[in-house]
This record gives C-alpha cells, structure tokens and sequence, in this order.
C-alpha cells in the first residue's frame, strides 16, 4: 500500500478490524518513511452486475449510488455515515440473493425502501429522478403515497 502522505510503498499495518455493517476490512496503517497513518478498506470483490433499462450491464458502483444519495439528500440533516450504511445495507442484500445480477429498477426500488423511513424530502428527490416524473401529476400522485 502506498502512503497518501509521501508516496513510500513501504508500509505496515498497525490494526485490522472487521466492519459490523459491511463486508469490509478497516485496517490502520503506519508508513515506514514518514511516520504517517492513515486507514484502508478492504472489500469483498464479488461482482454484482447491473442490467440497466436499456439492456447493457455494468458492474455495481457503491460511489455511483453514493452520489446520487448525496444529491438526494443535500442540505438534509444526513451525513456521510448514514449513507454509507444504506449503500452496505443495499450492497449486502445483493450479496445474500442466489444471484449476481440484477435490474437498476430492484436497485432504485431498495434505495427508496430506505429513504423513505429515513427521510421523506430525500425520498422524492431520488424518486423524481429515479423514476423519470414526466409532469406534475405523477410528481403529485407519489406525493399522496407518502401521507
């Protein structure tokens, strides 16, 4: 691993810990050179493929899904930690289905599950773009859902 601060390769880990929400690995990390600390995460890499709606596959990105969380939920009283937990949430749902593929639709149908419990101006933010409102009228009928 290569330190952030200096660029050394010599590095070593000081601590590893398990992440109760996620599959991950915190680790802390000492460089070698310049005495620097800093944290790494390490993931499972089992790859889950997303069919989009016009037929091709990607694989799953946590960061994609983490910026259209944050759009949703700008200047709301949600930090950066809760969003994570969402996405592990999301993420290790997946991971626990038989298969590895799956639509953008399920996907968009999980996140709003979770937003809606967590925040209901965030909810029809990520809705309105999620499911493409096409007038004002939809906007509204999904605005009736939520009462």
């Amino acid at each position: 691993m290569r330190c952030p601060k200096c660029g050394a390769d010599d590095t070593r880990v000081i601590d590893s810990r398990m992440q109760e929400t996620s599959n991950a690995i915190k680790r802390r990390r000492e460089c070698r050179s310049c005495g620097y600390r800093f944290a790494t995460f390490e993931r499972c890499e089992d790859p889950i493929e997303v069919i989009k709606s016009d037929g091709t596959t990607q694989p799953f990105d946590r960061n994609k899904l983490l910026v259209g969380l944050m759009r949703a939920t700008s200047k709301r009283d949600i930090d950066l930690a809760t969003l994570n937990n969402l996405i592990d949430g999301i993420e290790q749902e997946l991971r626990t289905k038989p298969f590895k593929s799956i639509t953008s639709h399920d996907i968009g149908d999980m996140v709003l599950k979770r937003l809606e419990a967590l925040d209901k101006v965030a909810y029809i933010r990520f809705a309105s773009v999620y499911r493409d409102f096409k007038d004002i009228d939809e906007f509204v009928d999904e605005l009736a859902k939520l009462r």
